[in-house]
């Protein structure tokens, strides 16, 4: 394996990576058609096996502090996509990009770095054994069919029925929340400190 910034002939395979990786978990429906780019300075990272990528990492970084991340005093890198193939997996290849991001955001001076992701218990669990502490959450709320739609999403355009929808929860009544939809998903901000 060997770990190299991307360059934009890695694309196609970048996104073929993101998309197999993330079909099982919690963000299976989160699919992109083209690599994202960055308004800040970003690390952008792949793990290539001849000529597979089979792991990807990309966090962008701030020179002020909360122009990216949520820390109002120290300037922090967001990891906006981390994924390894699935016939990679449980080999390291997300440890060792991790890894070769953090050598670098040490380089620009970066102290800290955030993560935000779903509750797939075993990405949790990689976050964790990688010294990452769980800071903040809130609910992703999925609308799926008329009765869930219903309850939540009203059109004022006559003959327009929602049947999808979207919504984050900040509230207090989860219970409530998780009773009225089948899809709701707890979305857990992480912090390393470098």
């Amino acid at each position: 394996m060997n770990i190299r910034g991307y360059n934009q002939q890695d694309e196609k395979g970048w996104v073929r990576c993101r998309l197999l990786s993330f079909l099982d978990t919690a963000y299976f429906d989160n699919v992109l058609r083209e690599k994202e780019t960055y308004e800040n300075p970003s690390i952008e990272l792949v793990a290539v096996e001849g000529k597979e990528i089979i792991g990807l990492l990309d966090i962008e970084y701030e020179q002020d502090p909360k122009t990216v991340c949520s820390h109002n005093t120290i300037p922090s890198g967001m990891i906006w996509h981390i994924a390894v193939h699935p016939d990679h997996q449980r080999k390291g290849v997300a440890t060792a990009l991790l890894s070769e991001a953090k050598q670098i955001l040490k380089k620009h001076g970066i102290k800290r770095m955030e993560a935000w992701t779903r509750d797939d218990d075993w990405v949790n669990k990689w976050y964790e054994a990688h010294h990452f502490k769980k800071k903040d959450s809130y609910y992703h709320v999925f609308m799926e069919g008329v009765d869930e739609t219903k309850i939540a999403l009203k059109s004022e355009i006559e003959g327009l029925h929602p049947v999808l929808g979207f919504a984050h929860y900040v509230g207090s009544n989860i219970e409530e929340v998780k009773g009225n939809f089948k899809r709701v998903h707890e979305c857990r901000m992480y912090e390393l400190m470098l």
